[in-house]
């Protein structure tokens, strides 16, 4: 069982650390020999360092900022929704880039663009490399392992780069003068393959009870299934590379299997909570001590006494992507207007049930409502109006998935679930992925039908390639519902501009008094994407700093 390490004091310790050594952290040349070689005297000191990375799982989850300012990305999809259309965080990001043409451009800061962000971070790992080499003096299977680890975020850096842009600047060391031009996609890729290969072999496979929780060798292989399915993508110009990273994918899901450590949760509602077989990587938070997040705050409806949550929803789109119990689509077409018939939510698979609230449902012991001045999960019209929104759903559903349902005192009390990076799930369906890309079809089903069975479903069958590749994206999107992969996934699919353009999202407003369920949108206005937003231009800044970097030709 993967269980977590417990980071709260190490983190505490990395804190004052960093605070201290701030100058030589920031700067190329160093200013202080002294401060540099403290860090290297004891080894909890190095620990202490290493431990600081591990707060970018945090950062670039769902329950920290980094990755859309704080906005699921899940709000670029027809699956989320968030309740206002004016501009702010949780409110209107998400409707204001989705509906005004070139609200991206060369010139200004894409809200999910991270580039300055993530350089600094990779900065503060290649100082840690750097000054290994220079002052360290301890064995080497420990600094083969401080080394290891550093790489492993090292290369999770560079991928959160490398999914929204194209080739970019490798730095594999501190820079002397800041001037570099950006790599290819190619190398950008391979470089972020290298770092994960030599992870893997020098992480071990677990960590004593002590350091239980840190990045292991499956985590490793791990975040390369994922990583080579972008780098495929992204190589789609050069077929036989574009083969050797779906060839990459398929083997480093397979290299997490052989390791015979994790495996799918008995039961769905428990994969993303963490501490479990199904975790191959995670964050730990404590909410007494810290650190702690307040994604319930965020996300509960107002029945669970925090008046100023339920800043987003899941949309109808979602709810309509689930099969049946017994593996059937549903035909919500007599929901399309409006009716008295109650929606076939008893129907659905598991997943459904573990993931959104709807009328209906039980949540921390109340039947929902989700109506019309509902007592238990008020609706509330879409539109500017944000702070009328509060605690309310636009879509006449709440989100259930990532929430603590056992935290009942969601005012005064921060949250403190797991976050979840990798579950095996997600290993699970990058081997199917690949494998139905090397067209090794039967290979994908066994791995599709694993994650299927899991919560009942029945097995599915070959009948065509597009068909295949349907139930895959179906099955992701379902089964990561509200994990940060859909959006990416569709960028990467190139399938954005196509599936994203030209539509709103919808959901119902439900009159209690009458029964009646009446199909709305959820958006004031189209929902667009620009086919060249693939590709996220390179910030001004570092084309103001640095000289020799290129724009992408796509943004000239």
């Amino acid at each position: 069982m993967k269980r977590v390490f417990n980071i709260m004091f190490a983190l505490v310790v990395a804190g004052l650390a960093l605070t201290s050594c701030n100058d030589w952290l920031d700067d190329v040349e160093q200013t202080s020999k002294v401060s540099d070689e403290i860090v290297w005297e004891q080894e909890s000191s190095v620990d202490a360092y290493i431990n600081s990375f591990y707060t970018y799982l945090h950062s670039y989850g769902p329950f920290g900022t980094a990755q859309y300012q704080g906005n699921l990305t899940e709000a670029l999809t027809d699956t989320f929704n968030y309740g206002g259309s004016n501009i702010g965080a949780r409110f209107g990001h998400a409707y204001f880039l989705m509906t005004t043409p070139n609200s991206i451009s060369a010139d200004g800061d894409c809200m999910y663009s991270i580039w300055n962000n993530v350089y600094n971070h990779i900065r503060r790992v290649n100082q840690f490399l750097e000054l290994q080499k220079k002052y360290s003096e301890f064995p080497e299977n420990m600094n083969l392992r401080w080394e290891a680890q550093a790489r492993f975020f090292r290369a999770f850096l560079y991928f959160q780069l490398a999914k929204r842009h194209d080739g970019v600047i490798i730095y594999d060391a501190l820079p002397t003068d800041g001037q570099r031009n950006r790599s290819t996609a190619e190398q950008t890729w391979d470089f972020i393959a290298a770092d994960l290969d030599f992870a893997a072999l020098n992480l071990p496979e677990q960590w004593d009870a002590a350091n239980s929780g840190r990045v292991t060798k499956g985590a490793a292989y791990a975040l390369k299934s994922r990583a080579m399915l972008y780098a495929a993508c992204q190589c789609d110009d050069d077929d036989e590379k574009q083969t050797s990273y779906w060839q990459a994918a398929f083997d480093a899901a397979e290299d997490v299997e052989e390791l015979m450590i994790y495996a799918l949760e008995k039961d769905y509602k428990n994969a993303w909570k963490g501490g479990n077989s199904e975790s191959i990587l995670e964050f730990n938070y404590d909410k007494n001590n810290g650190p702690y997040h307040s994604f319930d705050k965020y996300y509960t409806p107002a029945c669970d006494g925090y008046e100023f949550g339920g800043l987003g929803a899941p949309t109808q789109e979602m709810v309509e992507c689930y099969e049946t119990k017994d593996g059937k689509k549903v035909d919500w077409t007599p929901w399309h207007g409006t009716t008295t018939q109650t929606p076939p939510y008893d129907q659905l698979e598991p997943r459904f049930h573990a993931t959104v609230i709807y009328r209906g449902c039980t949540w921390k012991g109340k039947t929902m409502d989700c109506s019309v001045a509902g007592v238990n999960g008020e609706w509330a019209k879409y539109g500017p109006e944000n702070g009328t929104n509060y605690g309310k759903t636009i879509t006449g559903y709440f989100l259930r998935k990532l929430l603590d349902e056992s935290l009942i005192d969601v005012k005064n009390v921060e949250s403190s679930q797991p976050w979840v990076e990798i579950r095996f799930a997600e290993v699970l369906l990058n081997k199917a992925e690949a494998a139905y890309r090397l067209k090794q079809n039967g290979l994908a089903l066994e791995s599709l039908n694993k994650v299927r069975t899991r919560v009942g479903l029945p097995n599915k069958t070959y009948s065509t390639d597009a068909q295949l590749f349907a139930d895959i994206r179906n099955e992701r999107k379902v089964e990561l519902a509200y994990e940060g992969h859909l959006f990416w996934d569709m960028r990467r699919w190139k399938l954005a501009h196509i599936e994203y353009n030209h539509y709103r999202t919808h959901g119902f407003k439900i009159n209690g008094a009458n029964n009646t369920y009446e199909y709305i949108e959820c958006d004031l206005a189209d929902r667009l994407f620009n086919e060249k937003y693939y590709i996220l231009p390179i910030p001004p800044a570092e084309r103001q700093n640095n000289l020799l970097i290129e724009q992408y030709p796509s943004w000239l």
